[in-house]
């Protein structure tokens, strides 16, 4: 298939906008610019059709860096990602729905309440046995020592939360596929983990550039050289977040295949990240790829790209694209922000947009209703030349973390 991309200044950046259906903002294009005149940047900045303003770097864009990584274009959310199982069941089996999503809340800690603190429901009270021993033989010694060197980077949840939601864009959906079969989908990450050490390296990165006198075109864009320790221990601790959120997705996708008592199909589980970084080699030479909202899309590769509430989500295989670094979208992507959202629609608006799904239609999740994001379909059209299609689900239920207490 011919590519879809358009070059922008020499191929500095290569953009899936769809022949401009996407309109990127005006503040995502700067991003995109800020990042690619780095001069550790190469060839060049992919810009999915997700694209939006982040911090620092763009939401939606794959960087190639050699030398150097830049610890605010991985971000807080270190491994957020997805995960999609296919059961044997079908969707006519699924009667009380308002009954399975109080149970989905129940056996999966979701939300977040107390800033966080003593008695959040969005972390375990009794730590499940499986919890503990996970954290026990794959994290607790890891993360002990990297505490010690760098005590910023502990964070006040970690094992609690393992096997948790969260809030956010974070959600366990079922869906029903165009077989009437039903997928168990969710999305989430490395919570408070993740975050306390992404936020603790990106104003180490901060204070070293400013130390060492760096002029950068944003302070976000701060960055480790290779070979220096600050380098080695944010590599370190960056791995070990994503494999916490590998496991997150893993302990939650087991327990709600456990609690609705269906047959796994025989189709492989996909688990992928979407905000990672990860040493690839592309064109004859390695080096490192940061993806913030975007997934690896690898010629034959399973991947998942969600649309939002009420939307469907894509079951894709990757064609393998050397020009998006075998990348593509991650989703949707915001068409607004989240406090815009809010200030945009109402609830009946959003109960609107989501009939058919049991999911939460109080104004606790506006910001998240359909409408503040972009149309998936006309996403996935933009990257035909990344991804095909492999299955197509529509939710039917939706769990959303809140941070506060649903009524």
């Amino acid at each position: 298939m011919k590519p879809l991309f358009q070059a922008w200044q020499a191929e500095l950046i290569k953009a899936w906008e769809g022949n401009g259906a996407l309109e990127f903002e005006d503040e995502a294009r700067l991003q995109l610019f800020r990042a690619a005149r780095l001069p550790f940047v190469k060839p060049w900045v992919a810009a999915m059709p997700d694209c939006h303003t982040g911090i620092g770097a763009t939401i939606g864009s794959v960087i190639p860096t050699v030398g150097a990584v830049i610890p605010a274009a991985v971000g807080v959310d270190i491994g957020c990602g997805m995960s999609a199982i296919r059961l044997s069941a079908r969707r006519d089996n699924f009667y009380d729905l308002a009954g399975i999503r109080k149970a989905i809340e129940k056996a999966v800690p979701t939300g977040r309440t107390n800033n966080g603190g003593k008695g959040d429901r969005g972390a375990w009270g009794d730590i499940p046995e499986i919890v503990d021993k996970t954290w026990a033989t794959a994290f607790e010694y890891q993360y002990t020592e990297l505490c010690r060197k760098h005590p910023g980077a502990q964070s006040k949840n970690t094992f609690n939360q393992l096997g948790t939601l969260g809030t956010g864009n974070h959600f366990i959906e079922l869906s029903e596929d165009e077989e009437g079969l039903v997928w168990i989908v969710l999305h989430s990450g490395s919570r408070g983990l993740g975050n306390r050490i992404g936020t603790y390296f990106i104003n180490l990165a901060k204070s070293l550039c400013s130390t060492w006198f760096i002029n950068l075109p944003d302070p976000n864009l701060a960055y480790f050289p290779q070979g220096t320790d600050e380098f080695k221990d944010y590599m370190d601790a960056v791995w070990m977040a994503q494999a916490f959120a590998s496991s997150n997705r893993d302990l939650m996708m087991e327990a709600v295949v456990k609690l609705l008592g269906c047959e796994v199909h025989h189709e492989p589980f996909v688990n992928c990240h979407h905000n990672y970084v990860a040493w690839e080699n592309h064109g004859g030479r390695n080096m490192m790829i940061t993806r913030k909202g975007a997934i690896r899309a690898g010629k034959g590769e399973m991947g998942i790209i969600p649309g939002s509430m009420g939307a469907k989500t894509y079951i894709v295989r990757g064609l393998g694209s050397e020009h998006s670094f075998n990348s593509a979208s991650h989703g949707a992507g915001r068409a607004m922000s989240r406090t815009k959202a809010r200030a945009t629609f109402t609830v009946e608006q959003h109960a609107a947009a989501t009939e058919g799904v049991e999911c939460e239609k109080g104004a606790g999740v506006l910001d998240e209703t359909p409408g503040a994001y972009k149309d998936i379909d006309v996403v996935m059209a933009a990257q035909a030349d990344l991804v095909e299609i492999v299955h197509t689900l529509k939710p039917f239920l939706c769990v959303k973390g809140l941070g506060e207490e649903r009524s």
